[in-house]
């Protein structure tokens, strides 16, 4: 995993999707195929934009391995697309205790910062984004836009 997580910080990492695939899918595993399955239902209930059932599935994957940080990450995007920020930043918040460098949930606290007006906070999650991820998709514009956006805030 160390390995995986240089090479996808490495700015000249051509090969990054393959990359950032792999490291997903190590994130992915439980240890537990049954909680492995916990963690497909509820992915497959977001793709089916069922959230409530999602959250469910989530929640008792996280009653049941409360150390598996994308069981958080994924039940953080559940209650995200409901609206529940709070709990989405809690849940982001743990991922992110269990697994510093989970670039998915930091991409999340960023995007909710932003969204409920916290210009700097979102930055700053951005910027953490940069040093684990620096090819990610959204980074480059979020940078742009939020370093506009905050320019001359700051004491």
């Amino acid at each position: 995993m160390e390995r995986l997580l240089e090479e996808l910080a490495d700015p000249d990492n051509a090969n990054w999707e393959a990359t950032e695939r792999q490291i997903e899918a190590i994130w992915s595993r439980s240890g537990s195929a049954a909680m492995d399955l916990l963690l497909e239902r509820g992915r497959k209930a977001l793709e089916a934009e069922e959230f409530d059932a999602a959250i469910e599935h989530l929640t008792a994957l996280i009653d049941h391995a409360p150390d598996f940080a994308e069981a958080y990450n994924a039940r953080a995007l559940a209650y995200f697309h409901k609206g529940l920020h709070g709990p989405a930043l809690d849940d982001l918040a743990r991922a992110l205790a269990l697994n510093p460098r989970h670039f998915g949930a930091l991409v999340g606290v960023a995007v909710m910062f932003e969204e409920i007006g916290m210009q700097e906070a979102a930055l700053e999650a951005w910027r953490a984004l940069e040093a684990i991820h620096p090819h990610h998709p959204q980074l480059r514009e979020a940078l742009e836009r939020l370093e506009k956006a905050t320019a001359g805030t700051a004491l």
